[in-house]
Parts: C-alpha cells; sequence; structure tokens
C-alpha cells in the first residue's frame, strides 16, 4: 500500500548516469564490423533502463536487417533530448511531433515511419481517492509534467488548460512521463499531464491509482525520423526494415512496446496540421 512521504516531487532522471554502466553490459549493441555506424536518440518517456530494454532489441534487428549497426544515446531528459535533436546529434531519432516540427526546422530530419493504429493525445490524470472532479477543481493546485515541451503531456495540455478552461495552477517539471505518473499516485501532485500510450505502459500499482479527468485534442502520433545527411538510400533501408520486423508477430511484440502497434510508413507531410495549433507561444527554450 502505497504512503504518502512529503511533497517534494519525485525525479526518476536521476538515476540516469548511475545506469550508464548497467546498460553498457546489459544492453550493448554489436559492434561488430558493419557497412556504418549511426547514432539514434529516444526521448526520454520513461526511465533509461525501460527505454533499454524496449529498443535494444528492436535495433538488433535494424542492424540484422540493414547490415549497419546503430548506437543509441541516452539523453537522462527530454530537455536534453531536445537540445541534442536541435544541434543534430543524432543520425536517427523517435521524437514526439511537435519535436519533428523543431527538428526538421533546425536539422531538415525527415519522418520514416510512425504508428498507424492510433493518435496522440494527452491526458490530465490524478489520484482516484482525490476529490478532484474536473479540470476547474485544479484551481490553485499544483500540476506535473515530464517536461515543458513533452506534446500531448505539457504543449497540449498547457495550451488547453489555458486557451480553453482558463485555470490558474501551478506546476512542476518532473522529467518523465512515469515519474509525472508516481508523483500523482502518490499524492505528491494533485494532477499530472501524459499521454495515454505511456500511461497504459505505467506500472499496475501506479496506473491503477489513477483517473482520467481530460483529454486534449488528437494528433499524428511519434514518428521514427532520419536526419537530411542520412543518404537516401540508408534511410529507405531502415524505413524497409522497420516495416519488415512489423510482419512477424515477434516483431509486432517488439515495436508494440515503444508503443507501435501498427508501423506504417510516414511522410513529413503528414505532420504540417500541427502548425495550425499555434503551440509555439507554449514552446520553452
Amino acid at each position: 500500500m502505497f504512503q504518502h512521504p512529503p511533497r517534494n516531487p519525485i525525479d526518476l532522471a536521476h538515476a540516469f548516469r548511475r545506469s550508464v554502466a548497467v546498460l553498457a553490459s546489459c544492453f550493448a549493441l554489436s559492434d561488430a564490423a558493419t557497412a556504418d555506424t549511426f547514432t539514434i536518440g529516444i526521448v526520454p518517456q520513461f526511465e533509461p533502463i525501460k527505454l533499454a530494454e524496449i529498443w535494444s532489441p528492436i535495433l538488433r534487428e535494424l542492424e540484422e536487417e540493414t547490415g549497419h549497426t546503430f548506437e543509441m544515446i541516452g539523453s537522462p531528459r527530454i530537455s536534453e533530448f531536445e537540445d541534442g535533436f536541435i544541434k543534430g546529434d543524432f543520425d536517427f531519432a523517435y521524437m514526439n511531433p511537435y519535436h519533428f516540427l523543431v527538428a526538421r526546422k533546425a536539422q531538415g530530419y525527415d519522418a520514416l515511419v510512425r504508428d498507424g493504429a492510433r493518435e496522440l493525445f494527452g491526458v490530465l490524470v490524478v489520484a482516484k481517492d482525490s476529490g478532484i472532479e474536473n479540470v476547474a477543481d485544479l484551481k490553485g493546485k499544483t500540476i506535473a509534467f515530464p517536461s515543458p515541451n513533452a506534446l500531448g503531456a505539457a504543449l497540449l495540455m498547457r495550451a488547453d488548460l489555458d486557451r480553453i478552461h482558463g485555470v490558474e495552477y501551478k506546476q512542476e517539471y518532473v522529467s518523465t512521463h512515469s515519474s509525472t505518473y508516481l508523483n500523482v499516485a502518490l499524492g505528491q501532485m494533485d494532477a499530472g499531464g501524459g499521454v495515454m500510450a505511456t500511461l497504459n505502459r505505467a506500472e499496475p500499482q501506479v496506473r491503477d491509482r489513477l483517473r482520467i479527468i481530460y483529454e486534449t485534442t488528437r494528433v499524428p502520433p511519434h514518428p521514427f525520423v532520419a536526419h537530411q545527411r542520412i543518404a537516401p538510400d540508408v534511410a529507405e533501408a531502415v524505413q524497409t526494415a522497420f516495416l519488415k520486423i512489423a510482419e512477424t508477430t515477434e516483431g509486432q511484440e517488439l515495436l508494440a512496446r515503444i508503443p507501435m502497434r501498427q508501423a506504417i510508413a510516414a511522410t513529413s507531410a503528414e505532420y504540417d496540421g500541427l502548425h495550425a495549433l499555434n503551440l509555439q507561444n507554449y514552446w520553452v527554450d
């Protein structure tokens, strides 16, 4: 049963650097000589060990299909991931849709693959045993977010709370979706912004203590993208490999953990509609 310690936000990302040695030994990708080695950045929605558990077997499959080597570059916090793609540190990356707009403008990233079975939307959660029933009840309360620029969890959510509901609240940024849900479940935050996909993947003992009181507008989901410096034949090979992985039951199970239930080819133009949401005023540099 959960205890309710003092209200100090829990930040799971501080464990990142201590996890590096463990990840290197447990989840290191093949360093065999192959045609080329490429870096991959993954938006840190979860703690680093969980991200490595999800992505390492997928990257091994990509290596087998393409003959290239892929090195996952860890980012302990979403803000550091943002710095990375804005500087072009990643050859390939998995990022939220608004991140993609920023990355495309800054570095010319192109979308390769996305989930064709779902849309992205933000969810606002509270503890099941709280007295909060709707957004209006959050006036003056504290809401946890993973980071300012997490699309569904924060950008869309903060825009809706401001433009639709006009509610005034205090905010705390706690680095990951997992931290957000845990803080709310423990009663350290009054509410938290997340997305349905990560809420479904939260630990049952945390998820079962939460309930949703609001959902945002739906948008296309996270794309897997390639930097413009990547040769077209390499980008196409990676896209083809992703789609081939999705053809088998085992591959579908691997991709579902991202989560990407139905991998389909993506185009950059599919994300142009996000400009109409006018979220630039809520983006934090």
